[in-house]
């Protein structure tokens, strides 16, 4: 199983939308996107530092955006809304859902949540708020909204406001069931500026004003090791200022990952990916056969995935390590991030499931052995996963 793309009427939409038609591409509009796209990933990734304000006001980068970055990038809300629905609360069971989308783009995660409750037997009604500081991302977030609310037939309402983050104490009044802020945090404030606190303050002023007391704050980030750490550290701060991580940690407390300047956290999840992104990929060398990303929901309320699966559950936070004799991965858990190794002698029945953990997992051990630096499973250890995913494989 993976997380299943919004398929090729989707793609045809978005064609439709870019270039007046929704045929393949011709040979020459396929090179000219690729080079586009091509420039955009090094923006977004190797040359972060030149990053221009307001990027997508670029017509060639926005289109490069809307076909090849935005139907990966909507698909990742799907992740933790789904942790979100696991919940014994019904934090998502609603008649209907306020959201408010800050750094809305051309409206990724609009289409993203719309496609994630569209799959629902229940659908809520969904009242969007996008604020964002560029006109043309408003003015395509409006149109692709009216498209695929065509096409997934759901109820929904969009609202655009044309502002940035830095003005949130003047943003639409709440309370917001649900705040999205996917792929901007890494955007606000000036390398030379203190980042974290001022991401933490305008995080505290709109949590506290603007969420819900029983809404939901989803955070999305790239997966890069910087722009990774730099969330886990306004994780931490807004930690110190009262509010509650709900996933995907499984403890309150300070982020291990933090202690060591080559450790981060991110996922890393298979998915069914467009034809025109396969084609893009082959001419530029860039892979999208997965999604990468970091994310982080924070609830006023106490809430917390660890609810569902106890104190004593970890979560897989590394690929799987194999050397000789022996495989381990990371995982983190309410003792902090632990090594856990089991060697090949020591295979049996009971934790043969080690051997299919992936990145992301949450898993249980029975009987495993505590040495210390790490934790090994041995004969009698029960390894026992507990996320039944039924909407992703995770690489």
């Amino acid at each position: 199983m993976f997380l299943k793309g919004s398929g090729t009427g989707f793609e045809e939409m978005l064609l439709k939308y870019v270039y007046k038609d929704p045929k393949p591409l011709t040979g020459t509009e396929l090179k000219a996107l690729a080079s586009n796209v091509g420039r955009l990933s090094s923006l977004l990734t190797r040359e972060r530092e030149t990053l221009p304000v307001a990027y997508l006001k670029n017509e060639a980068l926005r289109r490069a955006y809307l076909l090849y970055f935005l139907p990966s990038n909507l698909d990742k809300i799907h992740i933790p809304l789904h942790e979100l629905s696991l919940h014994p609360s019904k934090a998502l069971s609603k008649q209907s859902l306020r959201i408010l989308d800050i750094g809305s783009g051309p409206g990724t995660a609009i289409l993203g949540i719309m496609g994630f409750f569209s799959a629902k037997e229940k659908r809520p009604v969904l009242e969007f708020t996008a604020i964002d500081q560029v006109k043309e991302n408003l003015r395509d977030s409006e149109a692709l909204f009216g498209l695929f609310r065509e096409r997934v037939s759901i109820a929904a309402t969009l609202k655009t406001i044309k502002s940035s983050m830095e003005m949130a104490s003047s943003f639409p009044k709440g309370p917001y069931d649900i705040i999205v802020l996917s792929n901007i945090l890494n955007e606000v404030a000036h390398p030379d500026e203190d980042r974290t606190s001022k991401r933490v303050a305008i995080l505290k002023t709109v949590l506290s004003d603007l969420l819900a007391p029983d809404g939901s704050c989803i955070i999305i980030e790239p997966a890069l090791r910087q722009t990774s750490r730099d969330m886990l550290e306004v994780r931490d701060g807004l930690l110190d200022e009262g509010f509650c991580i709900y996933s995907p940690c499984l403890m309150g407390e300070k982020c291990p990952a933090l202690q060591n300047p080559k450790d981060w956290c991110h996922e890393d999840i298979a998915w069914e990916f467009p034809e025109i992104v396969r084609e893009v990929d082959s001419l530029t060398g860039l892979r999208k056969d997965s999604l990468k990303f970091s994310y982080l929901v924070l609830r006023k309320d106490g809430l917390s995935i660890k609810d569902i699966y106890g104190d004593s559950s970890f979560r897989v936070v590394s690929e799987s390590l194999v050397s000789k004799g022996k495989i381990e991965f990371y995982v983190c858990g309410k003792e902090g991030r632990r090594m856990v190794t089991r060697l090949d002698k020591d295979k049996t029945i009971k934790n043969k499931a080690f051997e299919d953990l992936m990145r992301g997992d949450i898993v249980g051990f029975e009987g495993v052995i505590d040495e210390g630096k790490r934790l090994r499973v041995g004969k009698e250890t029960n390894v026992v996963s507990l996320d039944e995913r039924i909407c992703c494989q995770r690489r």
